[in-house]
């Protein structure tokens, strides 16, 4: 029986030779996400129900990385997640980045510090986890009580998603980025596009892209309904783990789909002639190229989040804004995704030029993405943005705009105080 990679992984994690969509089945999780916002719930159902006992071969990796102690309530939220950490610091299999120390974006965290392998089964409190199939892994958001189960068992269960293969072709105009791709790419599908299916993206211009831009591209694509994005693991990927894993990479997890294997779809897409594209507000699939709207004044540019803060993110951005100053009315504000990247970002040229461009760099974290601290837009303000959501009143007041598009043409937009695509 001809099997996609995302197939394959899942009947390995369920102990089983094939599986089909449609089908139920129990597998092993490889690793579960924990942050501040959705793990309260989690504990407490782990205290009440399984006697606070962890699963014993369950790696998990806890990431604080929503709120940053904005107010009493989520201060309350830190403490409480810091404290189940201490009660099960014996648990061998669990890494905790707290605030302050190593820490930063779940979805940027797990991949730099090493624990995202090919092949494995990764799950998660927040929407996004699907970011790691950048890695060939299978990784999809859960909910709070099923995070707690995850705690407890060690497994879940799963409707195995058909697959949708989505392959691009022809050159990668130099001035987009693997963020114009998706929004491309939803653009036609629209939000339920891809609903409960795993997006397994292939083509030349995706193998070119480097790890970071990958990352972007499967973290977008439950912005399309998928439950899940994967990019069959390739030597890039590889080279970017030697040296970096915290968990032996496994050979026999990795596998990739078969020549055969059955799609619910196969869209084919032509990048060369792609414009710098934007998502209009209040939704990721109301897309156009960014010269159409080169009416519309923005208050406020944000590179930040895991879509838009990793090093490569900084990087073109940096390249924009060289020698360039912000419009004058413009508010540009710049948040890097961990803080090893901030550190790169202030130890060499890169803070230099975000700062003579006039843009204030504000330490790692979700807030500005999800309205709850730091670049929260009033009543009536324009935001262009790196980040992947502009869902009404996503961050801030519900007559608030955010207008999506990659670093790139976020920095160029921030130049020119109205919403410009990049110009090289």
């Amino acid at each position: 029986m001809e099997m996609t990679i995302t197939e394959k992984t899942l009947a390995r994690g369920a102990g089983r030779k094939y599986v089909k969509p449609g089908e139920f089945v129990d597998v092993d999780i490889d690793i579960l996400g924990m942050n501040d916002v959705t793990s309260t719930g989690a504990i407490k159902l782990l205290r009440k129900y399984f006697n606070n006992q962890i699963a014993e071969d369950l790696n998990i990796v806890v990431t604080p990385d929503h709120y940053d102690h904005r107010d009493i309530d989520s201060a309350e939220l830190y403490k409480e997640l810091m404290g189940f950490c201490e009660e099960h610091r014996d648990h061998k299999k669990m890494w905790v980045y707290p605030l302050g120390e190593n820490y930063g974006i779940c979805h940027v965290m797990l991949p730099q510090e090493g624990h995202v392998r090919p092949g494995d089964i990764i799950v998660g409190g927040d929407s996004h986890t699907c970011t790691y199939g950048a890695l060939g892994a299978f990784s999809t958001g859960i909910g709070t009580t099923e995070v707690g189960n995850v705690l407890a068992t060690g497994k879940l269960w799963f409707k195995v998603p058909e697959s949708l293969k989505i392959i691009i072709k022809g050159e990668n105009p130099e001035n987009i980025m693997a963020k114009d791709i998706f929004l491309h790419v939803v653009g036609n599908i629209g939000v339920d596009g891809a609903l409960y299916q795993a997006m397994e993206w292939e083509g030349r211009p995706i193998n070119e892209l480097n790890i970071d831009e990958k990352l972007t591209l499967t973290n977008l694509d439950i912005e399309a309904g998928a439950k899940s994005g994967i990019i069959q693991p390739d030597e890039k990927v590889f080279e970017y783990l030697e040296g970096r894993l915290k968990l032996p990479l496994d050979d026999s997890r990795l596998v990739y789909s078969d020549p055969n294997a059955k799609y619910a779809s196969v869209l084919e897409y032509d990048i060369s002639d792609l414009p710098p594209l934007v998502a209009k507000p209040y939704l990721p699939s109301n897309v156009v190229p960014a010269s159409e709207l080169e009416n519309v004044r923005i208050d406020q540019a944000f590179i930040g989040s895991c879509t838009g803060a990793k090093a490569y993110d900084l990087e073109v951005a940096a390249e924009i804004l060289k020698g360039n100053k912000k419009a004058r009315h413009v508010r540009l504000i710049v948040s890097p995704a961990t803080q090893k990247i901030y550190k790169e970002v202030m130890q060499n040229k890169l803070g230099k030029i975000f700062l003579d461009a006039g843009a204030v760099i504000w330490p790692p974290g979700c807030g500005a993405c999800l309205g709850a601290y730091m670049g929260v837009l009033a009543s009536g303000e324009v935001c262009i943005s790196s980040t992947n959501r502009n869902f009404r009143g996503r961050m801030g007041h519900r007559e608030s705009k955010v207008f999506l598009a990659s670093p790139m043409t976020v920095a160029a937009s921030a130049v020119k105080g109205y919403i410009r695509g990049a110009e090289l």
